[in-house]
């Protein structure tokens, strides 16, 4: 896996305080993107163990909630089990800290992903230009659903995504 940036003291990409791993490979290359010098799978840093190292110890802070994953594409191909395997490590050694991911991909499509499990908030859809609203809570645009997945995964019918908020603050 590669990546882009480690941020620190996040407040931007999720609820509290946050470390944020943007990392790199996108193949939905949304019209308007934020980050589209992430879209390159090849672009940005090899993941090290010096990276991990650095968010480990941004979570070893009291005041860091938790982590999110963002690019690119976290469920990008090419990162898919990077990740997770990254997202088991960090949930067995910081049961507390919430994980969170933007992905492009839909909630339907990915729903009976092992990786699921193990995310608190799941951020899904490509960002539509045409739908943007800077009003809205942790999301871009209007067709995009900021989902708490365990309510969700908790369900009879978990194709009907369980929202974590409203759409504004």
């Amino acid at each position: 896996m590669r990546y882009h940036n480690i941020t620190k003291d996040d407040m931007l990409n999720g609820d509290g305080l946050r470390v944020v791993l943007w990392v790199s490979g996108c193949s939905h290359c949304c019209k308007e993107c934020q980050n589209p010098f992430t879209w390159d799978p090849d672009g940005g840093l090899f993941f090290d163990d010096e990276a991990k190292k650095e968010i480990y110890e941004q979570l070893d802070q009291s005041y860091i909630s938790g982590i999110t994953f963002s690019g690119g594409d976290p469920l990008y191909g090419a990162n898919r089990m990077d990740v997770r395997n990254f997202i088991m490590e960090i949930k067995e050694r910081y049961p507390d800290k919430t994980i969170w991911m933007y992905t492009g991909d839909c909630w339907e499509n990915i729903m009976h992903d092992p990786i699921v499990r193990y995310i608190d908030v799941l951020v899904d859809g490509e960002f539509q230009a045409e739908k943007k609203d800077s009003r809205l809570l942790w999301k871009g645009s209007s067709n995009q659903r900021v989902i708490n997945v365990p309510e969700t995964l908790a369900q009879d019918d978990i194709r009907v995504p369980v929202l974590h908020c409203g759409d504004y603050a």
